[in-house]
């Protein structure tokens, strides 16, 4: 009888999606080491997806938002570095 009610525990429901992980601004500020205007001026743009709850308009970002807008920014430098739109100036020191 354990061993049943496990399996009903641990499948999945059909149709239905795990909740995803939200982070707060700060959070996003965090891990793109970014100053707190810039995040806010990418959610304002909607460049990065995010969303506000509750009545004081709490800012959340999706984690996959936030992987999605760090993608798109690499393809958008590699395009940028192929088409010769990033100058020498801006180019990574070595390390």
């Amino acid at each position: 009888m354990a061993k049943r009610t496990e399996e009903a525990t641990t499948a999945a429901v059909p149709g239905t999606a795990p909740f995803p992980k939200m982070l707060t601004l700060d959070e996003v500020q965090e891990i793109l080491n970014l100053g707190k205007p810039l995040v806010y001026a990418l959610v304002k743009s909607g460049e990065l997806r995010a969303a506000q709850f509750g009545g004081r308009g709490i800012w959340r970002v999706r984690q996959d938002d936030l992987a999605a807008y760090i993608d798109a920014a690499y393809e958008k430098t590699a395009e940028r570095i192929a088409a010769g739109q990033i100058p020498e100036s801006d180019a990574p020191a070595d390390d």
